[in-house]
């Protein structure tokens, strides 16, 4: 299967150097370019690519916003999902990361991050699964304890109800707020990875959330877990 890919970036050179790369690969291809926010949403509901790269500071419509709208879009009837988006950035900014996250961003990557790495990541966040890494894990989990000791993040957990959870699945999902893979979840809770991956496909299904990155938003709004805290 073929992956197609947006590539969202205000310069040009950037935008050049990545189509190259990702078209060395005989599964990837770029669908299309843009060079700011408001391009790339408009881009995204044509086009719908499986994947959209997208930079952060941008003129105009900036990429967490553009990310919003892209995650948000509705999806008519038979419809394919909305394109799922990897921020890739030179800012390794803790509130970035928190932002982008907020905003329905399935994976957060440095653009010095080495080319094997980013292809990886292209294919990582095209199977539905999210790339969030334990660095940027704890970026979050910074940032989380910023905001909510100022009151600035807003909960809406209508729907997601935590009891709906079983003891072990509950167990899953604090590992996964910590930024774990499966592996390693799997050897901390002395079990097979097919196992934990059929325990977060539940989580993620019982609480309606996207994805991986989405849990350890959810974790941490709930007060499942909290900053320089394991769990309650």
């Amino acid at each position: 299967m073929t992956i197609s890919v947006l590539v969202v970036d205000d310069d040009t050179l950037v935008r050049a150097g990545l189509r190259m790369m990702i078209e060395t690969q005989d599964d990837l291809v770029v669908t299309a370019e843009a060079a700011n926010g408001s391009d790339a949403v408009a881009l995204a509901n044509a086009l719908h690519p499986d994947v959209v790269l997208m930079d952060i500071r941008m003129p105009g419509t900036d990429g967490i916003e553009a990310t919003r709208r892209i995650a948000s879009a509705a999806v008519p009837g038979g419809a394919p999902e909305p394109p799922r988006v990897l921020i890739l950035t030179t800012f390794e900014i803790d509130e970035y990361v928190y932002e982008a996250v907020r905003a329905g961003a399935s994976g957060f990557l440095l653009k010095r991050t080495p080319p094997e790495e980013l292809l990886a990541g292209i294919r990582t966040i095209a199977e539905g699964d999210a790339l969030l890494s334990p660095s940027v894990t704890r970026r979050l989990m910074h940032e989380f304890a910023r905001a909510t000791a100022t009151g600035r993040h807003a909960t809406d957990v209508s729907n997601r109800d935590l009891s709906r959870l079983t003891d072990r699945e509950r167990e899953v999902l604090v590992h996964i707020g910590h930024g774990l893979a499966n592996r390693e979840i799997a050897k901390e809770l002395n079990l097979g990875e097919s196992t934990v991956k059929t325990h977060v496909k539940r989580i993620l299904m019982k609480l309606a959330l996207r994805d991986r990155v989405h849990a350890v938003v959810y974790a941490y709004e709930t007060g499942l877990l909290t900053p320089g805290k394991e769990s309650h």
